[in-house]
């Protein structure tokens, strides 16, 4: 399951409050239970409200925001996340520096607007950026430039084919989802943090020799949904320790890959895999031998029950229950 981090900051107030703050602006909610927050969700705006001073947490999802002019947040330079998600924020009609002085910035959400391109001079301050459910079909090279903080990064639902090797840099980055786009490969030079992959629903069709040996830090690969073939696959390129979880579901493979012994959960389910090669979890067996599979899933291939060897309950001792 896809986890975001969790920051800490003054929640959504299940329902409305009434100005409390001689600075608040009429058209949002600043509860003295919340001295920091400013809260003008879902209240149909066009435009960003002024934001005081003292105020750290700003709300504004769910309105109807199309853009933000340079200096709307130069008097709130202490901001710590900004909330713009379900706007309708379009790439044109934000300035080239809005969030260019907001030195203290950590969580910036622009996902379900109409961006089509990584607003430029983002913070490098940002820990957590969400662009997911846009219209960017391309990421520009410095377009993270400088971000070393920058740990989660999502980048989902939107029209991107090729990601080049714009992460390169990104040295504390642990979390990038690119599920929901056009990828035909897997990007380039990704950085050695990385933890978690999630790249489901793009048209990949091979996975590069060493991509784990290069990636050693990732424990979580999400390919489902892609175009993956046998051909696609080299020999023994998912046989890497560090991998905990491994989904190659809905892909067109016809055998079973090569994995480590270290491997946990493991989803083929939906591919038009022939064979039960017991190979592919274990090697020659003897007391220590054996694979720490806990999930399996190989149904909606072209094998039965009656196609798994009697050795895959030794082999496969952790695994409770094999859907086939």
């Amino acid at each position: 399951m896809f986890k975001l981090p969790v920051h800490a900051a003054p929640p959504i107030p299940p329902h409305p409050r009434h100005a409390e703050d001689a600075d608040c602006p009429l058209e949002c909610d600043c509860p003295s239970s919340f001295p920091t927050a400013m809260y003008c969700n879902g209240r149909n705006l066009q435009h960003v409200p002024y934001v005081p001073s003292h105020v750290k947490y700003v709300y504004l999802q769910r309105n109807q925001i199309a853009g933000i002019q340079d200096g709307v947040f130069d008097n709130a330079t202490d901001l710590v996340w900004v909330v713009l998600f379900h706007n309708r924020l379009d790439s044109g009609k934000i300035g080239s520096n809005v969030f260019g002085k907001l030195r203290n910035l950590v969580r910036l959400l622009l996902d379900h607007n109409r961006l089509t391109r990584v607003p430029p001079n983002l913070p490098r301050s940002i820990t957590d950026l969400r662009l997911g459910h846009n219209e960017i079909s391309k990421v520009l090279p410095d377009s993270f430039e400088g971000m070393a903080d920058l740990g989660t990064l999502q980048l989902r639902g939107n029209i991107i084919e090729d990601a080049g090797g714009v992460f390169k840099g990104l040295k504390s980055l642990t979390v990038l989802d690119m599920r929901e786009n056009r990828l035909r490969k897997i990007p380039d030079n990704l950085p050695e943090r990385l933890q978690q992959l999630y790249l489901e629903f793009n048209d990949i069709e091979s996975v590069p020799a060493g991509f784990l040996t290069t990636n050693p830090k990732l424990q979580f690969v999400r390919l489902a949904h892609n175009q993956l073939t046998d051909e696609g696959l080299p020999s023994n390129v998912f046989n890497v320790s560090t991998l905990v979880e491994l989904d190659l579901s809905f892909n067109k493979l016809e055998k079973i890959p090569v994995v480590s012994r270290n491997l946990e959960n493991l989803y083929l389910h939906a591919n038009k895999i022939k064979e039960f090669s017991l190979s592919s979890f274990c090697g020659p067996m003897d007391m220590t031998n054996f694979s720490r599979l806990r999930m399996l899933r190989l149904e909606s291939n072209q094998i039965s029950a009656g196609d798994i060897p009697a050795e895959a309950a030794y082999c496969l001792r952790r695994v409770a229950f094999i859907d086939v």
